[in-house]
């Protein structure tokens, strides 16, 4: 049973109350009432920032009659009263403009006195058009300011002189004024955080805020990338909706809205409570970063020249374009449900965007994902975890367009929950993509480094429901497992993983590590060194995706000290079996001789046993663009046989018969397959996204007749190749093999012996083996 859906839990919809307005009794008090919040009134916050701008216009051009005849003289609005946003606790921003008027002190002591008398802070300034153009082209703040300039009283023909050379100004010098914009905006970023994940966010100045809303503007009157489109525009309404309530509920015009503080405002706003407006603070926050990080990308592909021409395929369906991931002409996505998740896919494991009209085009055009999902789709969402910090923004991309509450209809329940715990540094959905991407850097670690990768993603997914996070996820990860095609004994093992993803670091602080009974209670909850060592990791990437509250090294020690604890008392274990021969297999292997068969994604290769028979069969397979997902080699007799699981890079699988012909031209040693296979890497990119070392470990007592080599690596073309040849250097024969690469992680399990079949003991040996592979790796 699924856990229950309690009434409005987690509801981001609540309706907007509308503030009151007292009509002011003079003029001068319209800049400084702020208002009165009254649920039921048919008015938007939207509309009272107008009604208030234009009291306050109407006020200042009350002002300046008194003040001026208006001859070669204007009044101008910059800030937000320019923008018509003027909330209650609003500065007003004034320029008075002039062509040189000998009186023009005496008309600005007439309108600023009566302004500082209100008691509205007030910032002011008296220039010339050529003075204000100078100010501009030197003073950032002032050149935003007068982009977005307001004519309020005066000769309006001085302000449009002024207003225009400003922005032609801004215009011409566009590659060096965006570069000081961006500056601001991460110096902004760095001073305030982000929005979306913090306790007490800045609504102006945090990453996502209104400034961020602004400077796309500003990009925008350059001429450089479009104006923020209708999602950003609505979440910057909803921004200044909190900041309005904000200066209601504190009686002042602040911009932080403190803990203290958020009841309330959601109560002004008409929310449930205080979560349910940070959510949806979170959402529009980060609707907000999204759109700035493409505005930005698009400033960059503008002013950077032309991009290459070309197309380079990254997977089947995708290809590489002026930098950006999109689709490959004539794909249809509406006949393929896992395109999307390929593309993603790629897009991750090569560290580039997805283009946003790709995005859009597989939003709305993707069909439903069957259920359970098909491998490739599992095996794609593997990969985009695998990518480590690369994922984020893919995964941020997905989110975005609604791709991802489609493919897994229980994110909503996560989606932009905030965690109003002081040791988090995110909402809860952001949260669980940090966390596998923390988790990439620990799949050397793990026996099952897909299981990792999908437990650091789900792993707080019970936070969407009421109760014990831990065990109302494990119930919802079980259905998302199932979901996705995990096998049962997958989906156990996962749930398992969820439901104890806090044993170890919970154990390691509160309980004696030296008690017996602490260790025995550990050993007998995770069951098998498996299910340990995913949760060793998990762990790490857990606390260190939530905070350096929740993980330093005194916790990291002391988890690995149980760890170390429980795997002695689990080292009884027995060892996995050696892989043994098919029914269907035996049979193929009686008819000896050299042949590949071909059916889908299975290509059997049998061959007269000899050395370096795998590799050199997994070499042809690279040289033909096919990935080799899996392979298991035995023998049979004097003859090998060797099942491998493939798919090809992209485009079409290779002929059957031309793999037999060349795999036979490599057995009479009349084809160079290392000459091939070095052309296909020279020819390929390396990866921009930085992964793991590789790992070769010597496993003891997994076997007694034969050494075990486990090999992690990042998977890549001729990978299987590249170590089998390093064991025939190493003078030594494979027996048996299991060879697995789960998203981009390979995990490859050697049964190796020397010359005169026996299992390595000899340090030395062991260790040139465990080198000469990592050198091979390299």
């Amino acid at each position: 049973m699924r856990p229950c859906d309690p009434a409005g839990l987690g509801r981001n919809d609540g309706s907007t109350a509308t503030p009151g307005r007292r009509r002011p009794g003079g003029a001068q008090q319209a800049a400084r009432q702020g208002g009165r919040a009254l649920r039921g009134e048919a008015r938007s916050y939207a509309a009272a920032r107008k009604e208030r701008t234009a009291d306050t216009d109407r006020w200042l051009k009350d002002l300046f009659r008194t003040a001026s005849d208006g001859d070669h003289v204007s009044l101008v609005a910059v800030g937000s009263l320019g923008r018509g946003e003027l909330a209650p606790g609003s500065d007003l921003d004034l320029v008075l403009l002039h062509n040189g008027r000998p009186d023009v002190a005496r008309i600005a002591d007439r309108i600023w006195y009566p302004v500082w008398d209100s008691a509205v802070n007030l910032d002011h300034s008296v220039r010339t058009v050529e003075e204000a153009v100078s100010v501009a082209r030197q003073d950032l703040k002032a050149v935003l300011g007068l982009i977005q300039a307001r004519h309020v009283a005066g000769d309006a023909e001085l302000t449009r002189k002024a207003r225009e050379a400003v922005l032609a100004e801004w215009r011409a010098d566009s590659r060096r004024r965006l570069g000081e914009l961006r500056d601001a905006a991460d110096k902004r970023a760095q001073v305030s955080g982000e929005l979306a994940f913090l306790l007490e966010p800045d609504l102006k100045d945090g990453r996502g805020g209104l400034r961020d809303v602004q400077a796309m503007q500003a990009v925008a009157a350059a001429w450089v990338a479009s104006a923020p489109g209708p999602r950003a525009r609505e979440a910057y309404e909803f921004i200044l909706d909190v900041r309005h309530a904000l200066h209601v509920v504190t009686a002042r015009g602040t911009d932080r809205l403190v803990l203290q503080e958020q009841d309330a405002v959601a109560g002004v706003l008409g929310l449930l409570d205080a979560e349910a407006l940070m959510r949806r603070l979170a959402e529009a926050g980060r609707t907000i970063s999204h759109a700035f990080d493409g505005t930005w990308r698009t400033v960059d592909r503008l002013l950077s020249g032309p991009a290459p021409r070309g197309r380079r395929p990254l997977a089947d369906g995708v290809v590489e374009h002026a930098g950006e991931v999109v689709l490959a002409r004539g794909v249809d996505p509406r006949k393929d449900p896992v395109l999307v998740l390929r593309a993603a896919a790629a897009a991750a494991d090569s560290g580039l965007p997805l283009a946003p009209a790709t995005v859009s085009v597989l939003a709305a055009q993707s069909p439903p994902m069957p259920v359970p999902w098909p491998e490739e789709a599992r095996d794609s969402l593997v990969s985009i975890l695998g990518a480590g910090r690369a994922a984020v923004p893919v995964w941020e991309e997905l989110d975005q367009a609604g791709i991802l509450v489609k493919l897994l209809p229980d994110w909503e329940r996560v989606r932009h929950r905030p965690q109003r715990n002081p040791i988090h540094r995110f909402t809860v959905d952001r949260h669980l993509i940090e966390a596998a991407a923390n988790a990439a850097s620990h799949t050397r670690e793990v026996s099952r480094p897909d299981l990792l990768l999908i437990g650091a993603l789900l792993h707080d997914v019970g936070k969407g429901w009421p109760g014990d996070h831990s065990a109302t996820g494990e119930v919802v990860v079980r259905d998302i497992a199932t979901r996705i095609g995990l096998p049962a004994q997958d989906v156990d093992t996962l749930a398992t993983v969820v439901r104890h993803h806090l044993l170890l670091p919970e154990t390691a602080t509160r309980r004696d590590l030296d008690d017996p009974v602490t260790i025995e209670k550990v050993a007998a909850t995770v069951g098998t060194r498996e299910v340990l060592d995913l949760l060793a990791a998990l762990a790490v990437a857990d606390g260190n995706a939530t905070g350096p509250a929740a993980w330093n090294s005194w916790k990291a020690g002391l988890v690995a000290d149980l760890v170390r604890r429980v795997r002695s008392v689990l080292a009884g274990s027995p060892p996995p079996k050696p892989p043994t021969l098919s029914a269907d297999q035996t049979a193929l292997a009686r008819h000896g001789g050299g042949a590949v068969r071909v059916n889908g994604g299975a290509v059997t290769v049998v061959a007269p046993d000899r050395v370096g028979l795998l590799w050199s069969a997994a070499g042809v397979l690279s040289a033909h663009r096919l990935i080799v997902r899996s392979a298991s080699s035995a023998s049979a007799g004097s003859t090998a046989v060797i099942e491998f699981s493939v798919i090809p890079e992209y485009g079409s699988p290779p002929d059957p018969a031309t793999l037999e012909s060349d795999l036979r031209l490599v057995l009479a040693g009349r084809l160079d397959i290392e000459q091939r296979l070095a052309r296909r890497a020279r020819a390929m990119r390396p990866p921009r996204v930085p992964v793991a070392p590789p790992r070769v470990t010597l496993v003891d007592d997994a076997s007694a007749t034969a050494t075990v080599v486990e090999v992690r690596a990042h998977d890549r073309p001729g990978l299987l190749w590249r170590i089998g040849r390093a064991f025939g250097e190493c003078g030594l024969d494979v027996r048996a093999a299991r060879v697995e690469t789960l998203g981009a992680e390979a995990v490859d399990v050697f049964y190796v012996v020397d010359r005169a079949g026996r299992p390595l003991s000899d340090a030395v040996q062991r260790a040139q083996v465990r080198d000469q592979v990592l050198a091979a790796l390299r």
